[in-house]
């Protein structure tokens, strides 16, 4: 068993990038995809980074951080938006669970 949380993908919108964890390549393209386009709506939308990870029982988590100085990063927002997505992606998460359960 693993000790620490695992980055499943993260957006980061000060880098303007997106990250796959290379452990998960062999999910299925539209899940990967999906993934992708969340996370970097959520970034452009919000601000700041968006870190999807597996804690040590399985769980995905949802993280948001900012820079301090960052202004523009919408911190109730935030909140608000992830807990949208935890319920208009609930279906896709429990499946990542699983996936992540069965796998890891």
């Amino acid at each position: 068993m693993y000790q620490e949380n695992i980055v499943l993908c993260s957006a980061s919108k000060y880098a303007q990038k997106y990250y796959l964890n290379e452990d998960f390549d062999n999910l299925p393209e539209e899940v990967k995809k999906e993934l992708q386009i969340m996370c970097v709506l959520f970034t452009e939308d919000i601000g700041g980074v968006i870190i999807l990870e597996f804690d040590v029982d399985g769980n995905l988590q949802i993280k948001t951080e900012a820079y301090e100085e960052d202004l523009l990063y919408d911190e109730i927002g935030s909140v608000l938006k992830v807990k949208q997505l935890r319920e208009d992606k609930k279906e896709l998460f429990e499946q990542l669970e699983q996936y992540f359960q069965a796998f890891f």
